[in-house]
């Protein structure tokens, strides 16, 4: 039974995590509304809810008058599945954050090399002063914060739109779960260098920096989920 604040928020985790957790197979019907509601102990508008976020995710697909029916997340899923499969049960997921951490290493190196071609002075600028303001960040939260804001306009100045799309996408588990990420960052990576190949339009050295601070950071976290 559920408490009786955010229903439908809870709700939907509540069968989120059924789904990505194997309790409902692909192709499998789910219970009714009505029986949800009742297993949960909630109202059915909570239910009806939680259903349409789960069909918004791509998790189950409804059809009127049929069964919902269980849908495969690696064939209908987008990247905002990636919230629930790597941080869930209050932990991270070792080989969902494995695989994130490497798709965000080349993104982000590629990323690195289109801004070097395309960032405008602004743009320039403003990873050079983030990159100072990493290095003498107060705290290790500001530090983090500092280092999304830094990637974050890396992938503006690459001017990609799907790139931008998969970073908006993270935005919310990377700040939820600040403590949880906090191996990522260290003001000894080289921000500055990265900043510096990008303002000069250097795109394979910056490419290069990109990528190898996105490995370390990898590394790191990994180890902490060790």
């Amino acid at each position: 039974m559920l408490t009786r604040t955010s229903l439908p928020d809870q709700v939907f985790h509540r069968l989120v995590s059924d789904v990505l957790a194997g309790r409902y197979a692909a192709g499998e019907r789910l219970p009714t509304q009505r029986a949800l509601a009742a297993e949960l102990g909630v109202n059915m508008a909570s239910v009806r809810e939680g259903v349409k976020r789960l069909e918004q995710l791509g998790l189950v697909e409804v059809r009127h008058g049929d069964a919902m029916r269980v849908l495969d997340w690696r064939l209908h899923g987008g990247p905002d599945v990636l919230v629930h499969l790597i941080a869930h049960a209050g932990a991270l997921d070792k080989e969902m954050a494995r695989a994130v951490m490497e798709a965000r290493r080349l993104l982000l190196a590629e990323s690195a090399r289109l801004a070097a071609a395309r960032r405008s002075d602004e743009q320039a600028a403003l990873l050079a002063s983030l990159a100072e303001q990493v290095g003498a960040a107060e705290d290790r939260e500001a530090a983090q914060h500092l280092d999304f804001a830094f990637f974050a306009v890396l992938i503006q100045a690459a001017g990609n739109v799907v790139f931008l799309l998969i970073m908006n996408s993270i935005r919310a588990l990377y700040l939820e779960n600040l403590e949880r990420f906090r191996p990522l960052v260290s003001a000894a990576d080289p921000y500055g260098d990265a900043a510096r190949a990008v303002g000069e339009r250097d795109g394979d050295a910056a490419a290069e920096i990109v990528g190898r601070l996105a490995a370390a950071q990898e590394a790191r976290l990994l180890d902490a989920l060790a």
